[in-house]
């Protein structure tokens, strides 16, 4: 019953007795309840269920949330940016998918170091390979540093630095803990007027799903659905961008194609490959899926060591 056990926090009635209960009998039944307080739990599961389904908008309700609060954040790198029109968008998910070495951390870490350096908001990265280089986040910040954070460089790069809150995360019951968790102190900081973060990265989301997929069970892909929908509604509920990464994968005719299948390919809403011209500098973006874009369009960047 693990992913029950980050909800017991926020509604206390969900304890071990009825984790338990529902470990036991595997189902959600009132009739085999002995207990009110059992019930209770049932009743406070299904409301939160019956909360997680979007409401039915109509055209004109779509078109005012697309337009409002929905600006795009800079990655820092200008060849992405200018692919997509000025960087990722808020309330969004946006997948990088790439082989080995095509720059999929290294775009993370450059966007990390771009919002945390514009935005009081900040950056919470979720590190599943123990990938996340603070000294390269300092090195982006330094390339990219004008005359007023030369002159105050420490104090600078304290500064944007104390924005970014790295987590590392092995398996998926502790990212969904801490998505919840951090969804709870989003929720606290709307109401106090503070500033809330900008950016939500999780390199890689691949990492976590694969392992879970294995054999004929549908458990694997509906904790798959659960995360992609959870990324989802934090994007969209706190109007921030989330960024994941994925693999790729052997495919037909020997050309790979991004982790984790058919189920997971409708999840984001913008899906960019990547890959990396061995032996220099360059890179390659193209968009594989994006709501208002054709897919094939592509733009070549560097990044530098």
């Amino acid at each position: 019953m693990a992913p029950l056990k980050y909800l017991e926090q926020e509604y206390p009635i969900l304890d071990s007795n009825f984790q338990n209960f529902c470990a036991t009998h595997g189902i959600f039944s009132e009739q085999q309840s002995t207990s009110e307080r059992l019930k209770q739990g049932i009743t406070q599961v299904l409301s939160i269920i019956d909360g997680q389904h979007q409401p039915w908008l109509n055209g004109m309700e779509l078109l005012e949330d697309a337009q409002l609060n929905k600006h795009v954040l800079s990655t820092g790198c200008e060849g992405i940016d200018l692919l997509l029109e000025g960087g990722l968008r808020m309330g969004q998910l946006t997948e990088l998918v790439g082989a080995s070495s095509s720059g999929k951390t290294q775009v993370c870490l450059l966007a990390t170091s771009n919002v945390a350096k514009k935005h009081m908001g900040g950056v919470v990265y979720l590190d599943t390979g123990n990938s996340f280089s603070p000294q390269r986040v300092i090195d982006f910040i330094r390339q990219n540093s004008d005359p007023a954070i030369d002159q105050a460089k420490h104090r600078i790069l304290q500064k944007v630095m104390n924005r970014i809150l790295c987590h590392s995360v092995f398996d998926i019951f502790t990212m969904f803990d801490v998505l919840h968790q951090l969804e709870v102190n989003l929720r606290s900081q709307m109401q106090k007027g503070d500033c809330q973060v900008r950016l939500l990265i999780v390199d890689s989301i691949s990492s976590l799903v694969t392992p879970i997929l294995g054999g004929g069970g549908s458990q694997g892909h509906a904790l798959m659905a659960s995360a992609g929908f959870l990324l989802k509604k934090l994007a969209h509920e706190h109007n921030l961008v989330v960024l994941v990464t994925n693999h790729t994968v052997g495919g037909e005719g020997g050309i790979s194609k991004p982790a984790l299948g058919e189920s997971w390919k409708s999840i984001p809403h913008v899906r960019l490959r990547l890959s990396h011209d061995q032996g220099s500098s360059i890179y390659n973006v193209s968009v594989f899926k994006h709501p208002s874009m054709v897919s094939g369009k592509a733009a070549r960047f560097t990044i530098y060591d």
